[in-house]
């Protein structure tokens, strides 16, 4: 104990060198403390962008998965209205035929004569085939009518 106690009271030395190797072994121990705190700052700044990037990357992946889902309800709906209409024009066309297929598929008429005739439907024209006999002699009438879909 007496030895310690007599290190505490002594002024520090006047020597030059010893100052100098001091002050070098202070600034070594300063130079490190400093760049292990710059190496740890260093890190938790890499390990936060990584996190943000992360985080903007999830908000960006919702933001497109909301989008392609919105899209895609958006084109089936406009499916589903475009085969709507497809199909209300084609029973009413469907309807207006048998109607007149009612009157034409040999039925006789007050003249003394008759009208056969026959359709056919494709995906975009309406062929008509009418044969009329009033008397001696046949009238056949063959029609294609373009049916108009958008």
């Amino acid at each position: 104990m007496g030895l310690n106690a007599e290190n505490q009271n002594k002024p520090p030395p006047n020597n030059p060198r010893v100052v100098k190797i001091q002050a070098w072994w202070r600034g070594v121990q300063v130079r490190r403390t400093l760049f292990y705190a710059a190496l740890s700052a260093l890190i938790i700044q890499r390990w936060w962008k990584r996190i943000l990037l992360t985080e903007l990357e999830k908000r960006r992946r919702t933001a497109l998965e909301t989008f392609t889902r919105k899209e895609w309800a958006a084109v089936k709906l406009q499916s589903w209205v475009r085969m709507w209409r497809v199909r209300l024009r084609y029973c009413r066309l469907l309807h207006a035929a048998r109607i007149i297929q009612a009157y034409w598929r040999c039925r006789s008429c007050t003249s003394e004569g008759f009208i056969k005739g026959q359709y056919r439907v494709t995906a975009n024209q309406l062929h008509l085939e009418l044969e009329i006999v009033l008397g001696s002699e046949p009238c056949i009438v063959s029609e294609c009518i373009p049916l108009p879909i958008k």
